[in-house]
């Protein structure tokens, strides 16, 4: 069979990944001989997944006060040695989300679990949300407009997150709510699938104690209004990743609340897309969030 896994990076891949710029890590090749490049016919500069790693090992090593002329004596499964026995709380989010990188480039499935429950032993499911997934979320989506990692590895690390918001959201989900002033429904306008953020804030809702009606992924605005028919006193809320496209948004911003907002209902919004709304032509019925730590405590 043959292994048609990603294994050759350009320097600018390995800035991606690592956050290390380039021009650094040409330094640190040249004057160091921290990493061993592999030699074009054109003579440019690849680097193997040994590189990669080496590289994470390297950088971690020098977040946490090891100077690069030091780390450059040591052997590279001495540097692997030394990650390991100087993981702690300080830096085990760095090197859980180094983990998961590999992982989800070389689509190891056992790597991405593994590091998971280690992390599950030492922080609660939130906190690893928020220290960890998050940022890789973030990067995820930047590695992905680079083209560092290809649409098959988002959708790998994104299938396996998933699976863990999903178990996690069925534990609180069979409690019944202590809160029922409101019910949240939860959705994603059409042509919008990047669904980890509104999945999670399903997960936090229902944890605070509220009804939630999850509609998932690309509902068009007609659905939407069926909701009044069964609840009073609804909040909406919707993740913006890549829709409504940036031209459509502001018509998108009226639609809803023409079609959808009364005196009981509201709507809140999270997302990338977000920053082009015009925001002082909203009404009180909607609301703009940068995060979801700030919608959250808004709860």
């Amino acid at each position: 069979m043959i292994n048609n896994i990603k294994s050759v990076f350009s320097i600018k891949d390995l800035e991606n990944l690592s956050g290390i710029k380039a021009h650094t890590i040409r330094i640190w090749e040249k004057r160091y001989n921290i990493l061993e490049p592999i030699r074009t016919e054109t003579n440019i500069r690849t680097y193997d997944l040994a590189s990669l790693q080496k590289l994470l090992n390297v950088v971690l090593l020098n977040s946490y006060g090891y100077k690069i002329s030091r780390i450059a004596e040591l052997t590279t499964e001495k540097i692997a040695l030394l990650v390991r026995e100087i993981i702690s709380e300080k830096n085990s989010n760095n090197h859980a989300l180094n983990a998961f990188k590999m992982a989800m480039i070389n689509f190891d499935q056992a790597l991405f679990l593994n590091t998971y429950t280690n992390l599950l032993s030492e922080k609660s499911f939130r906190e690893v949300f928020y220290e960890v997934i998050i940022p890789l979320m973030n990067e995820i989506g930047l590695l992905w407009q680079a083209g560092t990692i290809s649409p098959a590895q988002e959708h790998f690390i994104s299938y396996l997150i998933k699976q863990k918001l999903l178990i996690n959201t069925e534990k609180v989900q069979i409690l019944e709510p202590t809160r029922n002033d409101k019910v949240f429904v939860l959705y994603l306008p059409e042509n919008e699938i990047h669904e980890l953020g509104l999945m999670y804030l399903n997960y936090e809702i229902l944890l605070n104690g509220y009804k939630t009606i999850y509609l998932g992924e690309s509902v068009p605005i007609e659905s939407l209004k069926d909701m009044k028919k069964y609840f009073d006193n609804i909040i909406y809320i919707s993740y913006l990743t890549v829709q409504p496209s940036r031209d459509a948004i502001d018509d998108y911003m009226k639609e809803i609340s023409t079609e959808i907002l009364d005196a009981n209902s509201q709507i809140w919004f999270l997302g990338r897309m977000t920053e082009f709304i015009d925001s002082k032509s909203l009404p009180e019925t909607i609301s703009v969030f940068n995060s979801i730590s700030s919608l959250v405590s808004k709860l």
